[in-house]
């Protein structure tokens, strides 16, 4: 492909449209091109915050069936007679406005309830993993240094004094395939944040350290998400997640010695 890609193989690739064969050819010609790579990382974001945005609100399970059952009260309208002639009350309501203000207030406090009643923790944490997932692609796409580049990790820890609240440890010995390749020092929920930077072979991984807070929402199991493994866990000073396309056992496998790092020295 020696053109940019066109806004309809853009659209294919984000929503997952592509053959085998196209995908392949797509990916070649992203390697070479930041504008339309940039073009790419646009039109998944967009479609990841219109897909979110459209699940804010859903029906209670159970709206159908009390919409018909008060559907099915409404009393049948009595036939007039050709020679009476029937005088709408001057004021008030007629059964039927009371009918069908009654079904558009019962709507209403449906969707009310469905706000109210959705976990919290649940809409949250998968906002969360919404988050974390678009940092990771973000600095994917971008394909430029970080803000700190070392492989060792006397290095990359204080790197970060003075430009977060808390501290953190890194393991010391990572498996062969596994190295250390930087850090950014970004933001999650408008709090500073560590994005520690893994290569496993050839995929990457980015783990999102903070400070953990009563706010902290995470789930220690396996999240999946846009083609991506999400997983973390929480001590009494750091909320972190791993976010990575690599085998899930290999992603849990380095999760567990970055959290086995954070406790205390014998």
């Amino acid at each position: 492909m020696s053109h940019h890609l066109s806004s309809a193989v853009l659209s294919a690739l984000a929503d997952g449209e592509l053959s085998a064969s196209e995908l392949t050819r797509v990916n070649e010609h992203l390697a070479g091109c930041p504008a339309c790579t940039s073009s790419a990382l646009g039109q998944s974001l967009l479609k990841v915050s219109t897909a979110r945005a459209g699940q804010r609100y859903a029906p209670l399970p159970d709206l159908r069936e009390r919409l018909l059952k008060l559907a099915s009260q409404e009393p049948s309208r009595p036939q007039a007679a050709s020679s009476v002639h029937v005088v709408p009350p001057a004021r008030g309501f007629s059964t039927y406005g009371w009918m069908a203000a009654a079904a558009l207030l019962l709507v209403c406090v449906s969707l009310f309830l469905v706000e109210r009643n959705t976990p919290q923790t649940t809409t949250e944490y998968a906002n969360l993993v919404t988050e974390v997932c678009d940092q990771h692609i973000a600095t994917l796409a971008a394909n430029s240094p970080p803000e700190v580049i070392s492989s060792d990790r006397h290095t990359v820890k204080p790197w970060f004094q003075g430009k977060i609240p808390f501290s953190f440890n890194l393991p010391q010995n990572l498996p062969g395939d596994t190295t250390l390749d930087g850090a950014n020092l970004t933001y999650l929920h408008n709090q500073p944040t560590a994005q520690l930077l893994f290569s496993i072979g050839k995929h990457r991984v980015s783990v999102f350290m903070q400070q953990s807070t009563g706010a902290n929402i995470l789930n220690s199991g396996l999240t999946e998400h846009s083609g991506f493994h999400v997983m973390g866990f929480r001590t009494q000073y750091l909320a972190v997640l791993a976010v990575s396309d690599v085998d899930p056992i290999r992603l849990s496998e380095l999760v567990r010695l970055i959290e086995q790092a954070q406790s205390p020295q014998r």
